[in-house]
């Protein structure tokens, strides 16, 4: 819980707003307090993406179906507002940590506890079900441990009977690890793929680690479909009960009455004295964390940490423009692009077009992102953080020109526009790496600038930028070998760089791949795989960094072709 800040409204419809709780993609979730002094959880949907139809028709899906399920393991709808700007919805508020949160402040929780909370999930499941409603995102970010029992919360994603699925760019819905293979293979996500989320969830209760280990979005997904799940250490007889609810198939798990009789149990949940020091634990109360679905879920991130992903922000629409200057850049030529700055229009590109200085080369480039801290005149700004976290889906995917060569030097296009409009007048990117014989070479260049930032008035804050470098294909980070699966990843990331570093001068920030880049994702980091490890065309995104390695936004994108 955080105290309310000078953006916040004071009020949402009737409700006075005492307190922050959380957020996440899809908007902020507040502490409020009815008319009549009853707390209340409102979610409020974010202004950027009410113009999205998709995002809405979630948040109105989410309203109905907690206005539909009465279950004493739900919170009941209060209010809402759904015809009109601001979108909002406010529901019970139960005090209590997520199950999440409490086992990673505890860890593993005994056996006997374990089958209580079991029976009582699978017996929350059935009261949904009953309703016609599967969850769809059942995880232990989305149980709250509450007085009277566990809470199932966050129905952005669920589904009645009938109903057509909502996803993006064809994501299965739900959080990887937890997440039934036949939903990650294509098919719908019925009542078994709840009790495959249910035992993924029992299985982290019960060994305080991801059921499916950690890494990528794509890597911890693949560990679902084709791998036992993480049961070392648990009673055997424990073990054998969620390995029954995560079998492979469907038609192979226990429906939860089964499950309720399988765990046998004779005492109340709340009489059990761990299950009551859970509550004690961290917050002393949940950080409601919005997991609708969208923008997808979070690639490298450890399944049960609850990282806030971003939904999709208003940016610019504009293509890109190829410039006509190009640059001889390790053995190839690299042609440099010009993002429009003016938040889609053409009057930046068609600038760059009339540019005939070329590349200013003085003073000397910064090498490897390490630029120096902002001094002198330079506007306030925090220092941006030392890495970006690869906490987020990356949809982006450039796809080279049909002409080898070119695609090489990095002409081509990306699929989908930033999130962020460029920053000053004329931020440019150029890419490109070699090729011998059709072999790809060792490594690639990435350079970046602010063409015309001797436009400025005055000296600018300082603007943090990192590039995220992206195989074709996910790779095991443990191994380095692709799996046979686009890539949706951020990917290997350099560090943060002021893009202002040559303010005056237009000279460029100079990386190369892979030696300047990482991977930071579940508390580890990765070296960049070789070039060689995936043939084909790799994706580069431009992101502005804040003080925080989980906030960042893209504001350009390119690419390269390898081999």
């Amino acid at each position: 819980m955080e105290p309310l800040r000078d953006v916040d409204p004071a009020r949402i419809g009737t409700h006075a707003l005492l307190a922050r709780l959380g957020a996440g993609g899809m908007g902020q979730v507040y502490l409020g307090r009815s008319p009549g002094g009853r707390l209340v959880a409102v979610k409020v949907i974010r202004d950027e993406i009410t113009g999205h139809p998709e995002a809405l028709a979630r948040f109105r899906r989410e309203a109905e179906t907690v206005r539909a399920v009465r279950s004493a393991y739900t919170a009941n709808l209060i209010d809402a507002s759904l015809a009109g700007a601001p979108y909002w919805l406010a529901t019970e508020y139960v005090a209590g940590p997520t199950l999440g949160h409490a086992v990673a402040e505890r860890g593993g929780l005994p056996a006997d506890t374990c089958r209580r909370l079991f029976a009582a999930l699978a017996e929350g499941l059935a009261s949904v079900h009953a309703y016609g409603v599967t969850h769809r995102d059942l995880k232990p970010q989305n149980v709250i441990l509450g007085a009277q029992g566990p809470q199932l919360i966050d129905f952005g994603i669920a589904r009645g009977v009938g109903e057509t699925a909502l996803t993006q760019d064809g994501q299965a819905p739900g959080t990887p690890g937890y997440t039934a293979p036949e939903v990650l293979l294509g098919a719908e996500a019925g009542a078994a793929a709840d009790v495959f989320a249910l035992g993924a969830t029992l299985a982290y209760a019960a060994t305080g680690r991801p059921p499916f280990g950690t890494g990528v979005a794509t890597t911890v997904s693949y560990r679902a479909v084709h791998e036992p799940v993480d049961v070392a250490g648990v009673e055997p007889g424990l073990a054998a009960l969620i390995e029954a609810c995560v079998a492979k198939d469907p038609a192979e798990r226990p429906a939860p009455r089964e499950v309720i009789a399988r765990c046998g149990v004779r005492d109340a949940l709340v009489d059990d004295p761990v299950y009551l020091g859970l509550g004690a634990l961290g917050e002393a109360v949940p950080v409601h964390e919005m997991r609708t679905q969208g923008p997808g879920m979070m690639p490298g991130y450890t399944p049960t940490q609850g990282v806030a992903v971003s939904a999709p922000r208003r940016g610019r629409t504009g293509a890109w423009v190829a410039a006509g200057v190009a640059l001889a850049v390790v053995g190839a030529v690299a042609v440099w692009k010009l993002v429009p700055f003016d938040g889609g229009g053409s009057g930046g590109a068609v600038r760059d077009g009339a540019d005939k200085g070329g590349v200013t080369t003085e003073p000397p480039p910064v090498q490897g992102g390490q630029t120096p801290a902002a001094t002198g005149s330079r506007g306030a700004s925090k220092p941006a953080a030392e890495y970006i976290d690869n906490n987020q889906i990356s949809r982006y995917v450039w796809t080279g020109s049909p002409d080898r060569d070119l695609a090489v030097q990095g002409v081509g296009q990306c699929n989908q526009p930033a999130e962020e409009k460029s920053p000053g007048a004329g931020f440019q990117s150029a890419v490109s790496t070699t090729s011998v014989n059709g072999k790809p070479g060792r490594s690639a260049s990435i350079k970046m600038r602010i063409k015309y930032a001797e436009m400025e008035q005055s000296a600018p804050a300082p603007y943090y930028v990192s590039v995220a470098v992206k195989s074709p294909h996910d790779i095991e980070p443990s191994t380095g070998k692709p799996f046979p699966m686009d890539n949706r990843a951020v990917g290997y990331t350099s560090r943060p760089a002021d893009i202002y570093t040559h303010y005056k001068s237009g000279g460029d920030v100079t990386l190369t791949y892979p030696d300047d880049f990482t991977m930071h994702a579940a508390g580890r980091t990765w070296p960049a795989v070789p070039l060689s490890a995936d043939p084909g065309d790799w994706t580069v995104v431009f992101y502005h960094v804040e003080d925080d390695p989980t906030k960042y936004a893209s504001i350009a994108c390119s690419g390269f072709r390898v081999g």
